[in-house]
């Protein structure tokens, strides 16, 4: 899948996986990637940025926590951030509603 096309829905993908409790950035991508059947493959150099943001903006928090002599950090939602995800799904189901209509019409449907 080309890396444009999930442009303007990363934080939202950030978000969704983030929802079942916390996980540090290569937990993250794993994610992302196993939820997506393997189709999405997203970079550190991607998403560390846009999770510092998310931070920013107040929806995920941080921790560090030690696995043996690493350290790494783990990334939460916020109450915000459940929000926002709830807002991100809602745009992207009518986004995709609305693409779908333009290239999937109805039969019989207005053209």
């Amino acid at each position: 899948m080309k890396a444009d096309a999930v442009r303007g829905h990363l934080d939202g993908l950030l978000l969704a996986v983030l929802e079942q409790g916390p996980l540090h950035g290569y937990a993250i991508i794993t994610a992302v990637q196993r939820r997506s059947g393997g189709a999405l493959d997203l970079r550190t150099g991607t998403i560390y940025p846009a999770l510092n943001r998310l931070e920013r903006q107040g929806l995920l928090a941080s921790d560090w926590e030690s696995t043996g002599e690493r350290r790494r950090r783990s990334y939460r939602l916020t109450e915000s951030g459940r929000a926002g995800l709830a807002e991100r799904r809602a745009d992207w189901r009518a986004f995709t509603a609305a693409i779908g209509s333009v290239l999937d019409p109805a039969p019989g449907g207005a053209t």
